[in-house]
C-alpha cells in the first residue's frame, strides 16, 4: 500500500510514547520505510532499542551525537516524505509554534519541507489551556495537520479530552498526507498572486488591498504536492515559498505579458492575483501639483484570465472571484463567460475572509456545476483543498 514511501516518526516525552511502537509496526506492515526521532524525555518512557527493533533503522535523539559528524536534522528532514509526531506533548507544541529548536526533533520539524502530522496527547486540563490552544491554532494556520486528541480515560485517572488519537485515525492522516505529496507530481503549475499597481504620475498610483497570501499559499501547496511551480507576483511583502520560481511584475500589463509568456509551459493556471480592472487613461510624466486639481479618466485593463482561457486547449484554468452579493450565481456566470474549469468565490465582507486575513471562507464551483461551500479555514488549508479539487478534475 505504501511500498517504498518514507515516513519519519517523532516521539515526545509523554506516557503515550509506548503507543508509538504499534504505530511504527502498522506503518511497516503497509510497506513504508520508517525512521524515528525521539526527544530526550521520550527515552525515559521507551528505550530507543525498542524503536530500532521495530523500525529496522537507527533511532536518532541526540542533537550532538558523540564522535559523529552529521547534520542530522537536515538529513532526516530531506529524507522524509511525511513527518508524524505521535505523541506530541504540550511542550513540543509550544516549541514548534514558537520556532524553538533546542533538541533534534524540533530542529527536524523546523527544517522539514514535507507535510507534518501532529497527534497530541496530554492531560485534559493542559489541552484546554488557552496557551496550548493558541499554539494549536498557530500551527494549524501554518499547515500542520492535527489528529485528535480524543475523549477517554487519561493517565492521571481522570476522564477528558487528551488521549492520543486512535491508531486508525493517525494512519488515515498519514495516508492522506502521502497522497498529497504526489498529488501534482509531474505537473507544471503557473500561479499569479498579489495586487497590481497603476501609475497616475511618478508619485501617485492606484491599487487594491490584496496581500498575495492566497496566491502564495497556492504556490507553496502545489510545490509541496510535487508540482513544478512558477509564481507571477505583483507587489507584496511575502517571502517566496521554497522551491518556487518567481517572476515579479507591477502593473496589469506586466502581469498579462508574464502570463502569456509562461502559459504555454504550464498544465495548470491558477489566476489568484487581484489584477486592477481599471487604470488611468493618461499617466502624467511629472508630479501633478495639488493646485492643478486632479480629475482622472480611467480605461479598462486587459482581462488576462478571459484572454488565456479562450486558447487554453487541454490546460486546466482556475480563477478567483470576489463577490459581495449573490456569490454563487456570480461565480457560475464568470465560470461560463471565462471558460474556466474551476472558480473560487469569496465575499470580503464576511468575517475572516478576503484581503489581509490569514483565513478565508470560500465556495468552489467546478465546470460540471457542482458547488462546494467551505467553512472558514486558513489560506494554507484552503490551498490544499483547492488542489485536491483540481486533481479530481484533471
Amino acid at each position: 500500500m505504501w511500498e517504498g514511501r518514507r515516513i519519519l516518526v517523532g516521539v515526545t516525552g509523554g506516557i503515550a510514547a509506548y503507543k508509538a511502537a504499534e504505530l511504527i509496526r502498522a506503518i511497516r506492515r503497509r510497506g513504508a520505510d520508517v525512521k524515528v526521532v525521539m526527544t530526550e524525555a521520550a527515552t525515559k518512557f521507551v528505550s530507543p532499542l525498542t524503536f530500532e527493533t521495530l523500525s529496522g533503522n537507527e533511532v536518532s535523539w541526540k542533537l550532538f551525537p558523540e564522535r559523529k559528524w552529521d547534520v542530522g536534522h537536515v538529513r532526516l528532514a530531506e529524507w522524509a516524505e511525511v513527518l508524524v509526531v505521535a505523541p506530541a506533548t504540550a511542550n513540543f507544541l509550544g516549541k514548534a509554534a514558537g520556532g524553538v529548536a533546542d533538541d533534534l526533533l524540533t530542529t527536524v520539524v523546523l527544517a522539514a519541507r514535507c507535510p507534518v502530522v501532529v497527534a497530541p496527547a496530554m492531560d485534559a486540563f493542559m489541552w484546554a489551556n488557552p496557551v496550548v490552544q493558541e499554539n494549536v491554532r498557530k500551527l494549524k494556520d501554518l499547515g500542520y495537520k492535527f489528529v485528535g486528541p480524543e475523549e477517554g480515560e487519561l493517565a492521571s485517572g481522570l476522564t477528558g479530552k487528551g488521549r492520543l488519537a486512535d491508531l486508525g485515525r493517525i494512519l488515515d492522516a498519514i495516508g492522506e498526507a502521502l497522497e498529497d505529496v504526489r498529488l501534482l507530481a509531474g505537473r507544471k503549475v503557473l500561479v499569479t498572486a498579489g495586487r497590481t499597481e497603476e501609475d497616475i504620475d511618478p508619485v501617485r498610483l492606484i491599487t487594491n488591498r490584496s496581500t498575495g497570501k492566497m496566491g502564495y499559499a497556492l504556490a507553496e501547496a502545489a510545490r509541496t504536492m510535487g508540482a513544478e511551480v512558477v509564481l507571477i507576483s505583483g507587489p507584496t511583502d511575502l517571502e517566496v515559498p521554497w522551491g518556487v520560481r518567481v517572476v515579479r511584475v507591477r502593473s496589469a500589463e506586466e502581469m498579462r505579458d508574464a502570463v502569456l509568456e509562461n502559459f504555454g509551459w504550464c498544465d495548470v493556471l491558477a489566476m489568484a492575483a487581484a489584477v486592477a480592472d481599471f487604470r488611468p487613461a493618461r499617466v502624467s510624466p511629472k508630479k501633478i501639483k495639488k493646485e492643478e486639481g486632479l480629475v482622472l479618466k480611467f480605461e479598462r485593463t486587459p482581462d488576462i484570465l478571459a484572454e488565456v482561457a479562450k486558447e487554453k486547449g487541454k490546460r486546466f484554468v482556475l480563477g478567483f472571484a470576489v463577490e459581495t452579493e449573490d456569490e454563487v450565481e456570480g461565480g457560475k456566470r464568470k465560470l461560463r463567460e471565462k471558460n474556466l474549469d474551476l472558480i473560487v468565490v469569496n465575499n470580503p465582507t464576511v468575517e475572516g475572509a478576503g484581503f489581509g486575513w490569514d483565513t478565508n471562507v470560500a465556495t468552489l464551483i467546478d465546470r460540471n456545476g457542482r458547488v462546494e461551500e467551505l467553512p472558514r479555514m486558513s489560506k494554507r488549508e484552503l490551498a490544499r483543498r483547492i488542489w485536491r479539487k483540481v486533481a479530481e478534475l484533471l
